[in-house]
């Protein structure tokens, strides 16, 4: 075998099984702050099913102060310590560092027909309508009912740039979405490898975004190249194609695409980096 081809099957092979690793920002660090993760059960009055949201306060939480809010969907994977995301560990230590603004996190499950919810949160029987649905049913739901019932206890800023909203797979569709739909509330969108698919006709947004008025949005976007390929679309395409109607359109928009698949690996492991980029504009 020709030692050049040899050398070039060595470079793509590594390249393939590349291995993503968290970094210190998703560790606990000695002498952090820690903040307070409670956890809520809700009866949805728009959807009439059930949910659970877990909200954590920063211990730099002051009343008098108002906070910035992000919200993440599918939040029983992002609100987990011990997990593969670890937000609130990395929000304490990039809070703690004044890398992002004092940020009250949001973090909830999809809704469920009945009290009695799955095992496996992501296999929620209202998932798909909430999270690949277009329309603004789901960013109303967050509108009418869990922020003002947040707002009950903290003190939240009114400021849309200090509102950011983050999902994965549909979750990140959603995010999109309700920045889209009300972007007088949301100005900041968090995309880990999101199905802008043709699930509920995600595969859409690019040709809208490139026809419509811009909008007032920060995205970072992430995914990988052997993402899902089905039935419903290629996940790395969309992305890409995301990606391209947005600059096309100037928005402000930063992309990290990797050699992951469907899975948290490559996002757990910039998720402290792009937090830090989304929040950039904000942070004094």
């Amino acid at each position: 075998m020709n030692k050049y081809l040899f050398l070039l099957l060595i470079f793509s092979s590594s390249v393939l099984a590349q291995k993503y690793e968290l970094s210190p920002d998703s560790k606990r660090q000695n002498g952090v702050p820690q903040g307070k993760i409670t956890k809520y059960n809700w009866h949805s009055i728009a959807y009439d099913n059930y949910r659970e949201y877990y909200v954590y306060v920063p211990a730099q939480y002051q009343s008098d102060k108002p906070a910035a809010l992000m919200i993440f969907q599918d939040g029983h994977v992002y609100v987990d310590t011990a997990g593969s995301w670890r937000v609130p560990v990395v929000f304490d230590n990039l809070i703690a560092k004044k890398d992002m603004p004092v940020t009250i996190g949001l973090f909830i499950t999809p809704g469920h027909a009945t009290a009695d919810l799955p095992e496996n949160r992501f296999r929620a029987s209202n998932r798909a309508n909430e999270y690949d649905e277009m329309d603004d049913r789901y960013v109303s739901f967050l509108l009418n009912e869990l922020i003002p019932e947040l707002k009950k206890t903290w003190t939240i800023s009114a400021d849309p740039q200090m509102h950011a909203i983050c999902g994965l797979s549909s979750g990140a569709i959603c995010a999109f979405t309700a920045a889209w739909q009300r972007n007088d509330y949301f100005q900041k969108v968090l995309s880990h490898f999101g199905s802008f698919t043709n699930i509920r006709g995600g595969d859409r947004y690019p040709g809208i975004i490139r026809r419509d008025s811009k909008k007032d949005i920060k995205i970072f976007m992430q995914d990988g190249n052997t993402d899902l390929n089905n039935i419903y679309g290629d996940w790395y395409l969309s992305n890409l194609q995301m990606e391209s109607a947005l600059k096309f359109k100037n928005y402000e928009v930063k992309t990290d695409w990797g050699t992951g698949g469907h899975t948290a690996d490559h996002g757990a492991s910039i998720l402290p980096e792009s937090l830090k980029w989304l929040w950039s504009d904000v942070v004094k």
